[in-house]
């Protein structure tokens, strides 16, 4: 147990604690709107941007930041080009994302063994910068959704009656996409860009299969995600594993076990 008083766990925690809670917020928004994939898209994106940080030494957490915002926007833009196949967008900024990430790994001399850190993930490594950007992320992510909780939820259910109603849908298109872009770029150093996605989509399918409303189901995917994102990193630290991939699979066995519960009542 004297894991529990070294400050590199400590900080992992607390890190993990505030996304945790950010994660799934923003997700429960990205299933409804179909977007489930947008996380793995943008965290692609940040890849490169941290990439692009370690060339020309400037914080790489923050230049990744930039290059998601960046894809956001782009990806929004996209959107609206091909309203029929709206997919497409996620595919084209993925595909750029990684095509850019590839270049400044070729570029680089000595940090592409950091910038591997970021593709699989170390909330061990975060320091007390990380932990304050991710504090402000989630802030401004918990407050945004808060005040504007009835707005988001009639926009992503009917979209047509939200504008007609007078919503200024772009701009909240464009905010929650930055917000999306924020999480996932603070989110990548803890599980890294190859599993970023799960914790924006796993806890929301896990509330999914027991909430009974919408109100309901964001509670229960906030639930859900801490009590795995948590669990897994006790797990991680105690027996020595890898701890994005814990708290991956800690919630993929939630999922199954809520799956089978589920059934087992409805029998």
């Amino acid at each position: 147990m004297s894991i529990f008083s070294e400050y590199f766990f400590q900080r992992a925690l607390v890190g993990g604690a505030l996304i945790g809670i950010t994660a799934p917020l923003m997700g429960v928004f990205l299933v409804l709107r179909r977007l489930s994939m947008i996380g793995d898209t943008l965290a692609h994106v940040s890849i490169a941007g941290v990439a692009l940080g370690f060339l020309i030494g400037i914080y790489p957490v923050a230049v990744g930041l930039v290059f998601a915002l960046l894809a956001s926007f782009a990806i929004e833009r996209l959107r609206k080009a091909y309203r029929t196949y709206a997919e497409l967008s996620i595919a084209i900024i993925m595909s750029g994302g990684v095509a850019l990430a590839t270049l400044l790994f070729t570029m680089g001399k000595g940090f592409n063994i950091n910038v591997m850190t970021y593709f699989f993930g170390n909330i061990y490594t975060l320091d007390q910068t990380d932990l304050w950007v991710i504090a402000g992320v989630a802030v401004l992510v918990i407050l945004v959704v808060i005040f504007n909780f009835k707005e988001m939820f009639l926009m992503f259910f009917d979209e047509e009656a939200a504008g007609v109603s007078g919503l200024p849908l772009r701009t909240y298109n464009i905010v929650i996409t930055m917000l999306t872009a924020l999480v996932i770029s603070v989110s990548i150093k803890i599980v890294g860009a190859l599993l970023v996605s799960s914790l924006l989509t796993i806890p929301v399918a896990c509330s999914l299969i027991v909430a009974k409303s919408f109100r309901h189901s964001v509670v229960l995917a906030c639930i859900f995600s801490e009590l795995c994102v948590l669990g897994g990193l006790i797990a991680a630290g105690l027996w020595d594993l890898a701890p994005g991939a814990t708290v991956v699979l800690l919630l993929i066995a939630v999922l199954i076990g809520t799956l089978f519960v589920k059934r087992g009542l409805r029998l």
